[in-house]
């Protein structure tokens, strides 16, 4: 059982066919059929079928596909830790909701990369929902932001920060000061960051539980700028109560009053088990409960561009 043989076929589970396998990989039909017989006579399971409805796996073939990630993935962390080791660095990637990665991740970021003078931090941002392939595959170290759902025994979850999302709107806006109705919050221009998309995390929970209408969602590319327009009477925005307690203080926002549901929510850091998670994951997981980070966190100055790498995909409707 090779690497080649295991990319092939995961290739192919991953795309639905060997044809899309061998495009991904390129490579021909040939040698991605070839790989996958290989791995059929030495593991002595059909792994699949072709039927009118596309692949059709065995149990043993979809037990192979989930190894064949994970293995794919340690080789991968292998190489790298390898090449750490020859340029005496150490890299840690972390994955983030977007949510945290604009609001807390850059105080924490600064701070505990600063600690040593041979880590770098890489961050990237995606859904929670990935939050468990991306771990297991060990294409990230770390992941940071609202528990997903089907965590089990291969990996830990920690709580560490709870925040609450206020629905803020200027000094100026027609409902400052007035106690809205439902109705007249379904009825409002909702100003929105990108974590407003998908379907995990306290944004789009809120968002569903008020039955906002699409057509009344405007998202920004980040939640700072939602809370720009707000001040200027645009809509409505929600916003981080932490972010936004300065601009509350000084009049330049108001919470709105109405029939808000509770809006309280927490972070959590998850990395695969202790025995399997590299160290400086262990040792992200044990810092970001402390003190220091706490107050790095809701008071963080920002990081260098090298080590913020966002990657925020943000999709815009009419």
């Amino acid at each position: 059982m090779t690497p080649t043989q295991l990319r092939a076929f995961a290739a192919t589970v991953r795309l639905g066919s060997v044809k899309a396998a061998a495009a991904d990989l390129s490579v021909s039909e040939a040698a991605v059929s070839m790989h996958i017989a290989h791995l059929r006579r030495e593991l002595g399971d059909k792994l699949f079928s072709r039927t009118a409805a596309g692949l059709a796996f065995t149990p043993g073939g979809l037990r192979l596909a989930s190894r064949a990630a994970e293995m794919l993935g340690l080789q991968d962390r292998t190489i790298l830790e390898v090449s750490q080791a020859g340029s005496g660095r150490r890299l840690l990637r972390v994955a983030s909701s977007i949510l945290f990665a604009e609001h807390a991740a850059p105080g924490l970021i600064e701070l505990f990369a600063g600690r040593a003078d041979d880590l770098d931090v890489e961050l990237s941002v995606t859904s929670p929902e990935r939050f468990g392939s991306l771990l297991v595959t060990r294409t990230v170290d770390v992941a940071i932001g609202p528990r997903p759902a089907g965590i089990d025994d291969a990996m830990t979850c920690t709580p560490f920060l709870n925040y609450q999302m206020l629905p803020v709107i200027g000094a100026d806006h027609p409902l400052a000061g007035v106690r809205a109705s439902t109705a007249e919050l379904r009825d409002q221009t909702w100003l929105l960051g990108p974590s407003a998309i998908g379907r995990v995390g306290m944004v789009p929970l809120l968002l569903r539980r008020l039955q906002v209408p699409e057509h009344n969602q405007r998202i920004f590319q980040s939640h700072a700028a939602a809370v720009e327009e707000a001040k200027h009477g645009k809509g409505i925005a929600l916003a981080v109560a932490f972010a936004v307690s300065k601009d509350l203080a000084g009049g330049d926002l108001r919470r709105l009053d109405g029939p808000f549901p509770p809006a309280r929510g927490s972070w959590n850091v998850l990395t695969l088990a202790e025995r399997n998670a590299p160290p400086v994951a262990a040792e992200l997981r044990r810092f970001v409960t402390t003190p220091r980070a706490t107050q790095a966190m809701l008071r963080g100055t920002g990081v260098t561009a090298g080590r913020f790498r966002p990657a925020v995909h943000v999709t815009l409707w009419s």
